[in-house]
């Protein structure tokens, strides 16, 4: 399942939610593909700018807690504690 977090990360001015995958890397970037939002990777998720995060909503994408989505990548091995 794809899940996206609160856009509450700050960058450039600009605020950013994370999309990840609670399954795998695959599940992820096929997702975001059919989402149109096959650019900015990074390592296990992709920043979505704020004014995105609807349209996603919208397509039946889980929003969850900051703290879950790194739950979520622990628990599929798509991040290591060492990564923190």
């Amino acid at each position: 399942m794809l899940l996206i977090d609160r856009p509450i990360f700050h960058r450039e001015g600009r605020r950013f939610a994370h999309l990840i995958s609670d399954e795998s890397l695959d599940e992820l970037h096929d997702g975001a593909r059919l989402l149109g939002l096959d650019r900015s990777f990074h390592r296990d998720h992709y920043d979505i700018p704020e004014e995105y995060v609807p349209t996603v909503l919208a397509a039946g994408v889980r929003q969850v807690d900051p703290r879950e989505i790194v739950r979520a990548l622990r628990r599929t091995g798509l991040r290591s504690p060492r990564d923190r």
